[in-house]
């Protein structure tokens, strides 16, 4: 095909807060994609109408065009932002990237009744996290089914997500991760150290969702029972009942500073990108926006130990499994250690997650969608292997039956 043919194609972006990127991982890819592929290709992203104040709503942003919607992109109100966005793109986009699965329900439609191109980000196993109820599970495990099968293509993040689809439903997911090239290594200034008197020291630093999937409770005890460092934590406290227990439970230890959500990119990574060690807690998910940032730092990272973070690391950082397992690993840090394994963090990031490489892999998938008819299949052996000897293998993600 003539590259003349493709090079203004229609693309809606689908499931995203919206931009400007305040927060969140597909977010922040919006933005990216805009600015290395809005040259070439016609963009358009949905954004919430519960986000952004009326004051803060434009037609446009870099050259693409955004359109509001007036339901939440988070929670519940996502099956109707991205069922509606969906429906809007039809008239208009040649090739439709959905970010998440919540509007999945509608794509058999879409594919029987459009020649739409469909490509789709499942956004690692959503079903899993313990924050959703037994009807949200159900309901994202029916979701994330039909996103695979009724799009042109599907992409996972991680390969071990990668290996889930395979074993799941046979489809060759193609693996784009997320960059990690707009954090900065920013110095420490003395108004800083007089805000956060921690910057004086070391310290170890960890920032996420306040949710018990990010073992956030573990790593808090795991904080209290030693002294080698202190950790200062960054979160939605607020958000729910759990984090608001925790908050109050560890407010006033004394080798554990938390505070409240951070939206100001450069604060932030004072503070992240001047840390002695990165804890990385996330249990669920593929590759995690938050722990490439800090590897792209060059800090090293003690995660917690699933496939999907050691995949993200290549294997390469500190590994926990549970409370006395992490207590251990702290005690056992030393200085020529975590400098060690932050400049081999850094390398990975450097290599795998730039928003320029991630954004040509899109570009290739775009590209790929337009001249798609039919899925590539694969069939994979792991299917037959019985679930005790996945657990032993490390392999627990790709059991392929499940009961809510």
């Amino acid at each position: 095909m003539d590259k003349n043919m493709i090079s203004k194609k229609k693309i809606a972006i689908i499931g995203t807060v919206g931009v400007p990127a305040n927060y969140g991982g597909f977010e922040t890819l919006a933005e990216h994609l805009i600015e290395d592929l809005g040259q070439k290709h016609d963009i358009t992203v949905f954004c919430s109408g519960k986000k952004y104040a009326k004051s803060e709503r434009k037609s446009s942003y870099k050259g693409a065009t955004l359109k509001y919607l007036p339901f939440d992109a988070n929670g519940i109100q996502s099956i109707p932002y991205d069922t509606l966005s969906i429906l809007y793109s039809l008239f208009f986009a040649d090739v439709l990237l959905v970010l998440g699965v919540a509007g999945a329900w509608i794509l058999p439609f879409v594919r029987i009744f459009t020649n739409k191109k469909i490509i789709i980000s499942i956004d690692g196993i959503e079903w899993k996290r313990d924050k959703w109820n037994v009807f949200a599970k159900w309901y994202l495990f029916w979701a994330e089914g039909l996103a695979v099968k009724y799009s042109h293509i599907d992409i996972s993040d991680n390969e071990a997500i990668q290996d889930y689809t395979a074993s799941r439903y046979g489809s060759l997911s193609r693996i784009i991760e997320y960059g990690a090239d707009h954090t900065m290594k920013v110095p420490i200034t003395t108004e800083a150290t007089e805000q956060y008197p921690f910057l004086k020291g070391l310290y170890a630093f960890k920032v996420c969702r306040i949710e018990p999937e990010n073992n956030v409770h573990v790593i808090l005890e795991a904080f209290t029972k030693t002294n080698k460092m202190p950790l200062v934590i960054v979160g939605n406290w607020d958000k729910s009942a759990y984090g608001q227990s925790l908050k109050v439970q560890y407010s006033d230890h004394p080798n554990i500073q938390i505070l409240d959500p951070i939206y100001n990119q450069k604060q932030l990574d004072v503070l992240r990108g001047n840390a002695s060690l990165y804890v990385h807690g996330h249990s669920a998910g593929g590759t995690n926006p938050s722990l490439v940032e800090a590897m792209y730092l060059g800090l090293p990272i003690l995660s917690f130990g699933v496939s999907y973070n050691r995949v993200t690391t290549e294997n390469r950082a500190l590994y926990f499994d549970g409370l006395d397992n992490l207590i251990q690993a702290i005690n056992e840090i030393y200085l020529a250690k975590l400098k060690s394994i932050g400049e081999e963090m850094g390398k990975i990031a450097k290599r795998r997650y730039t928003w320029s490489y991630i954004a040509f892999k899109y570009d290739l998938l775009i590209e790929e969608a337009l001249l798609a008819q039919d899925k590539m299949e694969v069939v994979p052996e792991i299917k037959n292997i019985p679930y005790s000897q996945l657990l032993e293998l490390g392999q627990a993600h790709n059991k392929t039956n499940y009961n809510f």
